[in-house]
């Protein structure tokens, strides 16, 4: 990998911090423990196209904007820490998902029990679709950190906005570090409810045809947004 110097551009700091405030939310919101998982933010400027990440084995709490780290696309990396092991599939996600903004990365309890067991979670509640889809896949299982992680997770995404990872835990992206943040969340809340309905049996799914119309109608869903 290769290493430059720390040379934050205009806006930047404050960025940085965006990264390091929504770590410790997913900490804070019960989705993440201790120093796991990772955080990820798109940056662009004159000459350069690349993310933020965390740094990788730090406690979220000690984080500095300093600390995280700016890597392009490439691979490589600015600043004096490295990154977080899981660099790959963050890159490979903002070369492949243009509209993708942010990632979240994170060992959940339900998600990762889930995922332990190379289970995703099907359609058996409609708010399943708020991933993009009409199921929740789970990534078949590879050594973290590695091109075979990425590589699983990207197919695991296609078409969805979160996914399982086998044996490992979930990511979820989305347009701003509060949207992936509110999605990881969600999951993880699907991934509770699904775990619990386990527990008395396996639970009906929607169909296919009702999936496809609560997706259409997600498409609506919320509040308009405003003129300016």
């Amino acid at each position: 990998m290769s290493r430059g110097p720390f040379v934050p551009q205009p806006g930047e700091v404050a960025l940085r911090m965006d990264v390091i405030a929504t770590a410790r939310a997913m900490n804070a919101a019960g989705i993440n423990r201790g120093k796991s998982g990772n955080v990820s933010v798109r940056l662009a400027h004159a000459g350069f196209d690349g993310f933020l990440v965390t740094p990788t084995g730090m406690p979220y709490d000690d984080l500095e904007p300093d600390d995280v780290v700016a890597m392009s696309l490439a691979g490589g990396a600015q600043g004096t820490r490295e990154p977080s092991s899981e660099w790959r599939f963050h890159r490979d996600i903002y070369v492949h998902r243009p509209e993708a903004q942010a990632v979240v990365h994170t060992h959940a309890p339900f998600a990762t029990t889930l995922a332990c067991l190379d289970r995703g979670i099907p359609a058996f509640h409609y708010m399943v679709a708020v991933a993009g889809g009409d199921d929740i896949r789970c990534a078949p299982y590879a050594t973290f950190g590695t091109q075979a992680l990425s590589d699983h997770a990207l197919a695991a995404l296609a078409g969805r906005d979160a996914c399982l990872l086998a044996h490992h835990g979930m990511i979820a992206l989305g347009r701003s570090l509060a949207a992936a943040l509110a999605l990881a969340v969600e999951v993880e809340t699907l991934a509770e409810m699904y775990w619990r309905a386990l527990q008395i049996g396996e639970p009906a799914r929607l169909s296919g045809a009702e999936m496809t119309t609560v997706l259409a109608k997600f498409t609506t869903y919320g509040q308009p947004r405003q003129r300016r």
